[in-house]
């Protein structure tokens, strides 16, 4: 398998806008895409604020920042985006449809020897090895929100995967400044997300219990346990709709509700998404109290 050099990114969302300006300032050519052209115009302007704000802080040179700018462009053509990729990270809505749908055209336009992978979280990608002409290409590489400083990375291997592309995978992410760990088989909710489950269903079951509050459930864990955050507050910057999609989805397949599902399927319907939205378990809008 050919050395990764150009890495398009799809989707200019908070993970897609973070995975591509993190990989670029590795050295890496990205080409950063989005169906909507304000997505990227916001994925653009998300970019520079974060550049600026580094030089600021003196965290970051202008030569470094300057370096980054130039190894990302931006692109609204799918087909431009990905025709000389080595590596296509997908980043979309976690909507199956929409992602085989995407799955489709990549392995009609990204070369042929290029490794196609998902960042989903939770949708293996055995899932799509129907819409590649070569699944052996495709794989799961999961990055963990805030991208820009999470070090964890889980390559997952399917079935359908071949070695060298895990091996390409492990290679890129050390080369992007992560740590990764190699996910051997498939399995729901890999590995972080399965420990961050067990104690989110715990904590929305004494939610719905009337134990605690979100807000004193987040107080103990993180005073008593010493977690950077509660897993309400992981849930807001996360995206509550994620968590909910989630649940849904166990929801669909198994006929269980988890714990704390209608809370956060009311949630969901009002769109108070977390800190992408303003409102979600904690109120995030100015003047209000966090």
């Amino acid at each position: 398998m050919k050395e990764i050099k150009t890495v398009a990114v799809i989707g200019a969302g908070l993970m897609g806008r973070q995975i591509a300006l993190n990989t670029a300032m590795h050295g890496y050519q990205v080409i950063l895409n989005d169906s909507f052209p304000e997505a990227l115009k916001k994925g653009e302007a998300c970019v520079e604020d974060y550049l600026a704000g580094r030089i600021a802080k003196g965290k970051l040179t202008q030569e470094a920042a300057d370096q980054a700018r130039q190894g990302l462009r931006y692109e609204e053509e799918l087909q431009k985006a990905v025709e000389k990729a080595d590596l296509v990270i997908e980043a979309i809505i976690e909507d199956r449809a929409a992602k085989e749908a995407l799955f489709r055209k990549l392995s009609d336009f990204a070369p042929k020897d290029a490794i196609l992978a998902t960042n989903s979280s939770f949708m293996v990608s055995s899932l799509f090895k129907d819409c590649v002409e070569d699944p052996g290409r495709l794989a799961n590489i999961h990055y963990f929100n805030p991208a820009m400083v999470m070090k964890l990375t889980e390559v997952v291997q399917g079935e359908h995967t071949r070695e060298e592309t895990i091996d390409a995978l492990m290679e890129f992410s050390r080369n992007t400044g992560k740590d990764p760990i190699w996910v051997r088989k498939e399995i729901d909710g890999f590995i972080a997300n399965r420990f961050v489950r067990v104690i989110k269903n715990e904590a929305c079951y004494l939610l719905e219990e009337g134990i605690a509050t979100a807000q004193e459930i987040d107080t103990a864990l993180e005073k008593g346990l010493n977690y950077p955050m509660g897993p309400f507050r992981l849930m807001d910057l996360t995206g509550v709709d994620l968590s909910y999609l989630a649940s849904k989805r166990v929801y669909e397949e198994t006929g269980v509700k988890q714990p704390g599902f209608d809370a956060l399927k009311a949630k969901y319907e009002a769109g108070e998404w977390g800190r992408k939205t303003g409102k979600g378990w904690y109120d995030y809008t100015d003047g209000a109290k966090k």
